[in-house]
């Protein structure tokens, strides 16, 4: 299941609290219908924002494994669906934030 996140305020910590008051019970009814695999896709943002979101994504990914919880941050469609299939044959990967350049790649 794939998830957009967003749009989130630009003030960081702001911004986690807002992904964990208005995301965070999507994920978790979604893990909780049985969802095997949420891709969380966020849009780019400052580097300032990282060091939540891949907190936020290693943590939700431990604490339901087995199910797996995984990031997209990108703005590309085709890139986007690309990287989802991708997660989504890749049974090995969980708790990763993965950033797509401009181009999707």
């Amino acid at each position: 299941m794939r998830i957009a996140v967003g749009p989130l305020p630009s003030d960081p910590p702001a911004a986690a609290a807002a992904f964990h008051a208005d995301v965070l019970p999507r994920v978790l009814d979604a893990l909780a219908g049985g969802a095997e695999l949420v891709t969380l896709v966020f849009e780019p943002a400052p580097h300032a924002h990282a060091a939540w979101r891949l907190a936020a994504v290693q943590t939700l990914a431990a604490a339901r494994a087995p199910a797996r919880i995984n990031a997209i941050v990108g703005t590309d469609p085709p890139g986007i669906a690309e990287t989802d299939a991708f997660l989504a044959s890749a049974s090995g990967i969980t708790g990763q934030c993965l950033v797509l350049d401009e181009g999707g790649a």
